[in-house]
């Protein structure tokens, strides 16, 4: 056996200690060979030492440039945050016609992470001819489609993978989002076998989830609670989350822009208004606003980008390994402005769709950021959507979020949601006076009941002439990443508006709170 065959065996087989013997003896023996260098990189990625994988890769490719090569580059790159290098990477392993199942896969998945899910449809079509039998790769093509409104091809490759594994969790679940469920066509009985049959507490959620989801479309209202409520509970004791965590982020972030904002660096930063940022709570119709936006002519959609969180944390310099705490926001007041809205502008870059001099950013976090944006892109519009509290409850209380994201911790408990909104709340109340004007508070409710004058108020805040294709946002046929999607390819309608009175009778005692704090719980 060749040291190649060797050390991929050994890769194969989790023997890290055996690859890196291997493919040591291969470099040392073959200096002028890549396939030593590749192994011994890929070998530190699995180590998790991906900084020092990545050399190693990048050795290999200067001696011998390969699909395979640049795929797992890509992969680590993007990993590294180094989106432009990653997806340079990906685009020139295509070009090399890889027909390898695995390279194909991961050239897709480096093109879906950087938002590129078109482009990441004939990638993940080739892997999964290749090799049929792979669920994951049928997944990720499954995933691709349904983001890019191919819903009844992502629906069947959905349904084949559920027959090989019925267990499958994440299938369930995204079979269930796909599109709304009727009482002729739903998956519950399935979902509540599968549930009965589950053990694994990551599946369990997602197939509560599911079912909590397909019995509210059809109509069983109270059931669905009884299913989200368990899978909530469950979850929220697993992660161990305490609203202190957030409380203290808000704390710092009223500290450092309020009582100590003239400690902060000054400047002026940069004067481009081509970042239009849209935020708030998640499920308030961000995603509504960003297919108006991104239907006009001149606008595209970049997606739910991290580029603010990312630039903020590796300028503010601090070691901790969460992207937002206290002492980040902190130690951030220092940056200097122009230089966090050039490291924005250069990370979003990556991102911003071909063809428009404009483009949204619209991850809701970004309102614990507006403090930053405003300074570092004085003149990028910022929108922020506002729904009714209630309904803003209920409704992330109801969505499963990347379960692992300590932005959405506090999503798994009605109490834990409504304290974040009074937080949101009076977070945006201190940006409206910071600077007065800046940020459009644009009610969902009003865009429902007056789509056009709300839209004509948009796209005035954002600089935009009138774009009648604005009104069609449904027609838009950009990839859509979010849960949202299966609503933002109808008509605008007011289905959602009031929806937490479905369940009121569970939620009193949050309007209750609500009303003790002074707010109008709608």
């Amino acid at each position: 056996m060749t040291l190649e065959a060797q050390a991929r065996l050994a890769l194969k087989r989790g023997d890290l200690s055996a690859a890196v013997t291997a493919a040591r003896a291969l470099a040392l023996a073959h200096p002028d060979q890549p396939a030593g260098f590749f192994l011994l990189g890929i070998a530190a990625a699995e180590a998790g030492q991906i900084a020092k994988a990545v050399p190693m890769i990048e050795a290999a490719v200067e001696l011998g440039p390969k699909a395979e090569y640049l795929a797992q580059l890509a992969r680590l790159l993007i990993l590294l945050h180094r989106d432009g290098e990653a997806a340079d990477a990906a685009e020139r392993a295509m070009t090399l016609a890889p027909n390898d199942p695995l390279t194909l896969d991961t050239i897709g998945c480096v093109l879906a992470r950087l938002g590129r899910h078109e482009q990441s449809i004939a990638p993940f079509s080739a892997a999964v001819a290749a090799e049929p039998a792979n669920l994951e790769y049928r997944y990720n093509l499954a995933a691709a489609q349904g983001f890019t409104g191919r819903v009844d091809k992502a629906r069947t490759h959905y349904e084949n993978i559920l027959t090989k594994d019925l267990g499958n969790a994440r299938a369930h679940y995204a079979l269930a989002i796909l599109s709304r469920q009727t009482d002729q066509s739903n998956h519950v009985r399935r979902l509540k076998a599968a549930l009965g049959v589950s053990t694994s507490p990551d599946d369990r959620l997602r197939i509560g989830y599911a079912l909590a989801k397909e019995l509210e479309d059809i109509g069983k209202p109270e059931e669905a609670f009884q299913h989200l409520a368990q899978a909530n509970t469950t979850h929220k004791r697993r992660i161990g989350y305490n609203f202190a965590h957030d409380a203290a982020i808000f704390d710092a972030i009223e500290a450092r822009f309020g009582t100590r904002a003239q400690c902060m660096a000054s400047g002026a930063g940069k004067a481009t208004s081509s970042p239009i940022f849209v935020v708030g709570m998640p499920r308030t119709g961000t995603t509504l606003v960003d297919r108006i936006l991104s239907s006009h002519r001149d606008v595209g959609s970049a997606g739910e980008l991290q580029a603010m969180p990312l630039v903020v944390k590796r300028l503010a310099g601090t070691s901790s390994r969460t992207v937002i705490d206290p002492a980040t926001v902190m130690a951030s007041g220092a940056i200097d402005p122009a230089v966090l809205g050039g490291s924005y502008l250069a990370q979003a870059g990556h991102h911003k769709p071909v063809g428009t001099p404009r483009f949204t950013d619209k991850l809701p976090a970004n309102f614990l950021y507006v403090g930053h944006i405003a300074r570092a892109l004085p003149m990028a519009p910022i929108v922020c959507l506002r729904r009714n509290p209630m309904d803003t409850i209920w409704s992330n209380y109801k969505n499963l979020f990347a379960s692992q994201s300590a932005y959405y911790a506090y999503s798994y408990d009605l109490m834990d949601i409504a304290r974040y909104y009074v937080r949101f709340d009076r977070l945006m109340a201190l940006w409206e006076s910071l600077f007065p004007g800046r940020v459009l508070q644009l009610s969902y409710e009003q865009l429902v009941a007056d789509q056009e004058g709300q839209t004509r108020r948009l796209l005035e805040h954002c600089g935009l002439e009138w774009d009648e294709a604005c009104l069609s946002f449904h027609e838009n046929s950009a990839a859509v990443a979010t849960p949202s999607a299966a609503q933002v390819r109808r008509p605008l309608n007011a289905d959602s508006v009031g929806k937490w009175r479905s369940h009121e009778a569970h939620l009193r005692h949050v309007a209750a709170w609500l009303g003790a704090q002074g707010m109008d719980a709608g």
